[in-house]
């Protein structure tokens, strides 16, 4: 708000839910006394005392406060970019500084790149937002009630159109051991949601639904006779010369510099290393930088990615759900992109997401100006308020640093 088994969201769940995931290798790993308290006192700036002291800074160190292992954040224009700030440690083996420039894995940001692709066909007039699911993809979406032919591609990419997301959970070490280098297919995440009655009629609800992003990857498909991810590599990185943005494939790892990712599991005593990790599906597979995040979603916002009608289509946004308001007070969906209230009033513009490891938070202005993104190399499976304390303070984090842009 990012397949196989799900990242933790931030409501209760046996799925992924916020706004990608893949399968990986780590081992569990007891963190020494010493190293704990290393992690917990380890603030990385840009190396001056002065910097260290910024309100950027404290708020980097206050996500690390929530048990956060690594926080890396990153303004991109306006009047303090370009500007970053990382707290806490990459690896804790190591005691290593987080690097400012690090990969990690996007997650369901990756959704609003594939809403890109889809505007900018319906801007060519290739796909048509109100095409049903059935036109692109017959016989895909059927049975217990589930009828493609009342889902359009609109409601699929604004979480409207009521199916139900069964997509598989990492609650337990022993999961993503079981599952880190077998991602589910398209195929098989779709006929697991088909078992299910849709969670309400199309267009009269809204469900977050990463098999929804399934759905709309399978439609670029069909409609360009390329991947999802050719389409965004082609169609986005390319253009906007996002080059440490990537589609990893079949490879688990993350390439080099990066944080590690670790998750708290309730039932495991020790800090799990979760960095390998595959993701191929259109819901959250991409990885990147706080930069070309930045730059990204300043392009997006500044219209240099869709034309004037498709990016009003895009923000054209609906309430959230009761369940999302918890994390997400206020909030409302476009079609892949989030408005969220500021804390000095007016909205900013984002997505975010949540991947076994890692979770990042994102902000930016209306106009494109002024993006923040944050990073924090941390999941949770212990529970929902462990989850809602990081993903507050990063919430706060980005949020602050557009506020402080105004003045």
């Amino acid at each position: 708000m990012s397949a196989a088994p799900s990242r933790r969201p931030v409501q209760p769940r046996r799925r992924r839910v916020t706004l990608g995931i893949a399968a990986a290798l780590a081992m569990a790993v007891a963190v020494p006394p010493a190293v704990t308290d290393a992690v917990a006192g380890v603030t990385e700036g840009d190396g001056s005392a002065a910097a260290r002291h910024t309100p950027f800074q404290r708020d980097a160190d206050a996500v690390r406060d929530t048990g956060a292992i690594g926080v890396q954040a990153r303004v991109s224009g306006g009047r303090h970019g370009p500007a970053t700030v990382t707290s806490g440690t990459a690896d804790v083996r190591t005691g290593s500084p987080v690097p400012d420039g690090g990969y990690f894995r996007i997650a369901s940001n990756t959704k609003t790149f594939v809403a890109a692709v889809v505007l900018q066909l319906v801007g060519e007039r290739k796909v048509a937002l109100e095409d049903t699911v059935e036109k692109w993809l017959p016989g895909v979406v059927r049975g217990n009630g589930n009828d493609g032919r009342k889902i359009t591609v609109r409601q699929l990419l604004q979480h409207t159109g009521g199916i139900h997301d069964d997509y598989p959970g990492i609650e337990t070490a022993q999961e993503y051991y079981a599952v880190r280098f077998h991602p589910f297919t398209p195929e098989q995440l779709v006929e697991r949601a088909m078992r299910h009655r849709p969670d309400f009629p199309p267009g009269e609800g809204w469900g977050y639904s990463n098999v929804g992003y399934i759905l709309l990857g399978m439609v670029i498909e069909r409609a360009t006779g390329h991947t999802w991810h050719d389409q965004v590599r082609d169609r986005l990185l390319k253009p906007l010369g996002l080059r440490r943005t990537y589609y990893p494939g079949d490879s688990p790892a993350v390439r080099e510099p990066h944080a590690r990712g670790y998750q708290r599991f309730g039932t495991e005593p020790k800090l799990v290393d979760v960095t390998l990790y595959e993701d191929p599906n259109a819901s959250g597979g991409l990885i990147g930088t706080t930069a070309d995040l930045n730059r990204f979603f300043r392009d997006l916002l500044g219209g240099k990615v869709l034309k004037p009608a498709q990016l009003r289509e895009m923000k054209r946004t609906v309430p959230l759900n009761d369940a999302f308001q918890v994390p997400y007070p206020g909030a409302r969906y476009g079609l892949g992109l989030m408005k969220n209230k500021l804390p000095c009033g007016g909205w900013a513009w984002g997505h975010g997401g949540d991947e076994v490891g890692y979770m990042s938070r994102n902000a930016v202005s209306d106009d494109g100006r002024v993006a923040v993104t944050a990073s924090m190399s941390t999941g949770w499976a212990t529970s929902v308020e462990d989850t809602l304390r990081q993903h507050r303070a990063g919430m706060r984090l980005v949020a602050d640093a557009l506020c402080r842009d105004r003045g």
